[in-house]
């Protein structure tokens, strides 16, 4: 049985050397271009030529003339060189600060965006990225850095830090004040959570009209169609809808800063995560309920 010998790789930077000392033709040219001495890059182009197995040099009191194999060589250093330089080009173009992917479910993802600057200022290394897919994040394969969610998670390597809590009521528009207005509700298909359940689970007889977009719904009771349920910081924060009753208690649940344990440590996550829990904590009164209307609903 053959059995193969393992070749030594060239490392890129001796390549780039052996580029240097062929384009100053020997060794103290190279030295003054790259502050390396001439007895140093010597060196490092004999062992050069004994990882390759090839003759790179015609050595001689005029210099370092390239040998037919350091000629072909000198030919393919040059296109990698090209290729690297187009990559250097390409990366400072792209963006060079690390980012923060934070997932919410729909209902949270406007509190993020109104409130972006406290979470990461102008003057901060990083950047954030907003999601509204929070309860469908799967921090396993890292589908977000910090996510908001209204379960504690039963497994998986996470960080959990428990937050406040959200609650919901039924809204209608004041201009329909004493009407009987039928129901709106998230559908079956969409229905995934107990608050995007309640209505078809406790008034199907009353529907009249439902969606699978969460985001429509507010909008929908706006359009004077019916009445559904919203996060009362949401209801709240549109002054043409009213309560109808009181918060649903049932619905009321806590909400969780979850990140990827090996992530919490990163610097930018790390504030992140502390900015997110003082933001929450800040509304603690508006997300459940006791505030008055003093913030901004959708638009």
């Amino acid at each position: 049985m053959k059995t193969e010998i393992p070749m030594a790789e060239a490392s890129w930077d001796d390549l780039q050397l052996f580029h240097v000392v062929a384009e100053a033709g020997g060794l103290s040219g190279a030295a003054e271009r790259t502050g390396i001495s001439a007895p140093t890059i010597g060196r490092r182009m004999l062992a050069l030529e004994r990882t390759l197995g090839r003759s790179l040099f015609v050595r001689s009191q005029r210099g370092y003339q390239l040998a037919h194999d350091g000629q072909e060589l000198f030919r393919r250093v040059t296109a990698m060189r090209e290729v690297a330089s187009g990559i250097a080009v390409w990366h400072a173009d792209a963006f060079a600060l690390p980012f923060v992917s934070i997932a919410t479910d729909c209902w949270l993802s406007p509190l993020i965006a109104d409130n972006l600057e406290s979470l990461r200022s102008r003057d901060d290394p990083f950047r954030i990225c907003c999601s509204s897919e929070g309860e469908s994040a799967d921090l396993t394969f890292r589908a977000a850095d910090v996510v908001v969610l209204s379960k504690r998670p039963e497994s998986g390597n996470v960080a959990v830090l428990p937050s406040v809590e959200m609650a919901y009521a039924v809204y209608r528009p004041k201009a329909a004040a004493g009407q009987a207005l039928p129901w709106i509700s998230i559908g079956t298909a969409a229905a995934r959570e107990p608050r995007d359940r309640y209505v078809f689970e406790n008034f199907e007889g009353g529907i009249m009209t439902w969606t699978e977009d969460r985001h429509l719904l507010p909008r929908l009771v706006l359009s004077g169609v019916g009445r559904a349920v919203l996060p009362v910081w949401v209801g709240d924060g549109l002054t043409e809808l009213e309560r109808e009753g009181e918060v649903i208690a049932e619905l009321t649940h806590p909400l969780f800063i979850v990140a990827h344990d090996d992530d919490r440590h990163r610097r930018e996550v790390r504030l992140t995560i502390e900015r997110l829990a003082a933001l929450l904590k800040n509304n603690a009164a508006r997300l459940a309920g006791k505030a008055g209307s003093d913030g901004a609903g959708i638009q």
